[in-house]
């Protein structure tokens, strides 16, 4: 990345050209889509002020049942997205209130002789003891309890609390001092003396107010223990105390660092309405953090109330906001929201952009946060640690290690030192390119430079070397990682557990699986995903842990069981007697000595509906990942009968999803077509990525079991919904983010279409042109999967295209060469897609189990 200053770019607010983005000359491959920032598309939902009157008196909408059909019924969690950094640090920076100085000079004097030597009991005693008689009450204690509580003076504010105490007789001011010491020693992260100095305050009758409860409310919620300050927001209103806005603001602040459910929060918010106590934006931007799971359209919501309301927004109610919008993969709307800033006299600072940036990234729009972060340096706004280390992420996802690297020097040039995040993102970035060696020096470097590698480090480093079948070396890693004293986690259990299920030693992981929750590791989603996958990559096959199938030269061959113990007894000889060790020494010894046996179709689908029932057991929801995994397990299915039976089994759990897919494939079309068009609209309302996923795993199934015409359907309602942007023209099909079988489905409906041209009497383009993609994730460049299917298909039903010269992943034709065989009077019949079953209308219900009970996704 170059580290100067772009020479031309506009700022994505700018009053005059909101919409206008900087242009940049990055490079891109040969299918990156336009890297132009998105034009709005969304209506603002601004409010007028005029409309206050009638508002104000009731709670936001959102807090209502809401009939619209439109509100989609799946989690968030379907998603599987991870989340993106949480940026409500509300009152961070924030402008301080104009609260009335009430203190004296004295007590400014007092401060700076307390602050001019460290700790001393006897010493800090005798400068209160001096100017006691000049210290004008507890105004002026509280103070100096407060910038002795700014600077970190902890043990000095607590004996300033005691001096003062003993001096103040009068109740309703050592209820004043009493809120003030409880503030600052939240403030200082102490709650144990917060709680204390609260109880000691209740017992003398002079803590039971409004403030001190409040006080302690927010101590607990700074330090995250939101159980407690919930404890003590309903004590104090058992005890007859009216909380005011400061107590709801605190409760509000604490449910949202403490992850508390948005229902839960909005009951509390309803409450106060009705009690009279009218929300101010500190308010408003608590409840806007309760929605950073992603819960966008509450977050909406809460922002159009606040202009309804004629509260003015900050950029921490923007960065808030925006952080919900990225992690609901709503980035155009965060786009547009981010260009209002400036309109509003708001201006975007770090935070802002590096949430945005990151927004980018996990949606897969890279090169839109590339140039997000070079208009941040057009703004003037110094990079932080954060987009530093997400800023080299990119270019490394991107396999552009020159820019991630001048990324580094840029960041030490700007005195930002390289930490453990940094370290981890060069370790997997140059470790999913294969690069071992740089993969070896980084971690050198990493330990030379005394940065210390964590959990993740290690768990990056074991995927990356047993990936690329570097069994020794992950062993060895793992061994430095017990010896370093860490506790493995459920990342690293669960790259290990991926390992052995992309080495085809399924049974060994679902053995480690049990290690870890022996462990008291709760498995995630992601692990039970990865379970389920190699599951249906295994349909067909058994695959025996202590068999060898010998080569030719088999002499000398050890076999794997008499390897696997001998590691086992130099494991036990060091102290390792760990199933992981014994693992990594069987990977070692086996490489490709894996025996197959055939026929076990049904029980592979067992074991995965076995898994689904142990998901829902644990209460952990399936997402996109879950059903594209199951859906890819029926296309590996031979058996139309067992995929069948699963889908029927899995409606059980989720009659909405799929109840759709078994539809479909066992060709009632007709009679779930309704429910599968109200399911795209919800999909619709997912980040682009999932919805991708979605469609691609559905038409795959579909295709393999030869409901084509189905699968052609499918894929057209996820053009008309811009599931994929960009990828049809009538001059190329871009396919590249298709699975085969959508790509196949959606190659008949373009023929089709252009055919329609072409029979209108209009001329095609020059040039024709279908993109697959150069296959970059498999071993050959050029020869992906999809190049292939495609390939096949063309050929197949003759059509006119073949591989252009210059690009392997691109099949080109001439405009006049496919109207003259899209004319032919046997073309059309070998475009039209007919289903392999189709049901009558009248056919029995599909609703054989009228008591469903779905689990929600």
């Amino acid at each position: 990345m170059a580290s100067s200053t772009p020479p031309q770019c506009s700022i994505t607010a700018a009053a005059a050209k909101p919409h206008q983005t900087p242009q940049l000359n990055y490079p891109s491959s040969a299918h990156t889509h336009s890297t132009a920032l998105p034009n709005h598309r969304f209506p603002s939902h601004k409010v007028s002020a005029t409309s206050k009157p009638n508002c104000i008196s009731k709670a936001p909408s959102f807090l209502s049942p809401l009939p619209t059909p439109q509100k989609s019924h799946l989690s968030p969690d379907f998603s599987g997205k991870k989340s993106t950094r949480f940026v409500s640090k509300l009152h961070l920076n924030r402008p301080k209130s104009s609260l009335s100085t009430r203190h004296s000079p004295v007590a400014e004097e007092v401060l700076e002789q307390a602050t001019q030597f460290a700790f001393d009991e006897h010493q800090l005693e005798n400068v209160l003891l001096g100017f006691q008689g000049k210290l004008s009450g507890s105004e002026d204690y509280c103070f100096l309890l407060r910038e002795l509580g700014n600077r970190g003076e902890s043990a000095k504010a607590v004996h300033c609390y005691e001096f003062a105490l003993r001096r103040e007789k009068k109740l309703s001011e050592r209820g004043k001092l009493a809120s003030s010491m409880i503030s600052v020693m939240g403030r200082l992260g102490k709650v144990d003396i917060a709680r204390h100095v609260f109880d000691n305050a209740v017992n003398g009758g002079y803590g039971n107010t409004v403030y001190t409860y409040s006080a302690l409310i927010s101590a607990y919620g700074r330090s995250g223990f939101v159980k407690e300050a919930i404890g003590i927001f309903e004590m104090m209103k058992n005890e007859g105390l009216k909380p005011n806005l400061v107590t709801y603001n605190a409760i509000i602040d604490a449910c949202a660092k403490g992850g508390v459910k948005f229902k839960v929060v909005s009951e509390i918010f309803n409450e106060m309405l009705s009690n009279g106590v009218t929300p101010d934006r500190i308010t408003f931007n608590s409840m806007l953090a309760v929605c950073k799971g992603g819960l966008w359209e509450e977050a909406r919501s809460l922002f159009d109330e606040m202009g309804c309301r004629g509260i003015d927004k900050d950029v921490f109610t923007y960065n808030t906001l925006l952080d919900a919008l990225c992690k609901g993969g709503k980035m155009d709307m965060a786009f547009e929201i981010m260009a209002e800033m400036t309109t509003k006299n708001v201006v975007p600072n770090v935070v802002t952009y590096s949430t945005v940036i990151d927004g980018f990234a996990k949606a897969g729009r890279l090169e839109e946060a590339l140039l997000m972060s070079a208009e941040m340096k057009c703004m003037g706004i110094a990079l932080d640690r954060v987009c530093y280390n997400g800023l080299l992420s990119i270019y490394l996802k991107l396999g552009r290690f020159k820019d991630a690297l001048n990324v580094c020097k840029e960041m030490e040039g700007s005195g930002i030192r390289k930490d453990v995040v940094t370290y981890n993102a060069l370790l997997g970035g140059f470790g999913k390119q294969g690069k071992y060696d740089e993969v070896k020096q980084v971690f050198e470097r990493m330990k030379a430079e005394r940065v210390l590698p964590n959990v993740l480090t290690y768990s990056t480093l074991i995927d990356v070397y047993s990936k690329g079948g570097m069994y020794r070396e992950a062993m060895e890693v793992f061994r430095e990682f017990k010896a370093a004293g860490l506790k493995a986690d459920v990342v690293l259990y669960s790259a290990l557990i991926d390992t052995l299920c992309k080495n085809g030693l399924v049974e060994s992981a679902v053995l480690l699986l049990d290690e870890m929750t022996k462990e008291g590791i709760r498995p995630n989603v992601v692990t039970y995903n990865t379970i389920i996958d190699a599951f249906g990559r295994s349909a067909g096959l058994d695959y025996s842990i202590d068999s060898v199938i010998p080569g030719d030269n088999s002499e000398g061959v050890v076999s794997t069981s008499a390897a696997v113990k001998d590691v086992a007894t130099r494991n036990v000889e060091c102290g390792e007697n760990n199933k992981v060790m014994e693992i990594f020494g069987q990977l070692a010894a086996e490489r490709s000595l894996i025996s197959r046996k055939f026929n076990q179709n049904r029980q592979e689908l067992l074991c995965i509906l076995g898994v689904f029932h142990k998901m829902h057991e644990l209460e952990i929801r399936p997402n996109v990942v879950t059903f594209s995994a199951i859906l890819n397990a029926c296309s590996r299915c031979n058996s139309l009968d067992d995929a069948s039976m699963l889908l029927e089994e899995l409606r059980l759990f989720d009659d909405r999803v799929y109840g759709v897919a078994h539809g479909l494939v066992t060709g009632y079309g007709d009679t779930v077509w309704l429910q599968a068009l109200s399911l795209f609209d919800e999909v619709k309302q997912l980040d682009t990525s999932t919805a991708s996923a979605f469609y691609n795993a559905l038409t795959d199934v579909l295709w393999h079991f030869g409901q084509k015409r189905g699968a052609q359907l499918v894929v057209l309602e996820g053009k008309n919904r811009n599931v994929w942007e960009n990828f049809w023209s009538t001059s190329c099909l871009d396919l590249h983010l298709m699975s085969s079988g959508a790509a196949r489905a959606m190659v008949h409906a373009w023929l089709l279409s252009i055919r329609s041209v072409v029979l209108e009497g209009h001329e095609l383009p020059k040039l024709l042109s279908i993109l697959t993609g150069w296959g970059k994730h498999s071993k050959v460049v050029g020869d992906g999967a999809l190049r292939r299917a495609i390939e096949g298909l063309l050929n197949g039903m003759g059509a006119p295209f073949h591989l252009a010269e210059t690009n392997i992943g691109r099949f080109i034709s001439q405009g006049t060469t496919v109207t003259a065989w899209l004319k032919k009077s046997g073309t059309l019949k070998v475009l039209l897609l007919q289903d392999a079953r189709i049901h009558p209308e009248n056919a029995p219900s599909l609703d054989r189990r009228p008591n469903l009970q779905p689990l929600p996704l």
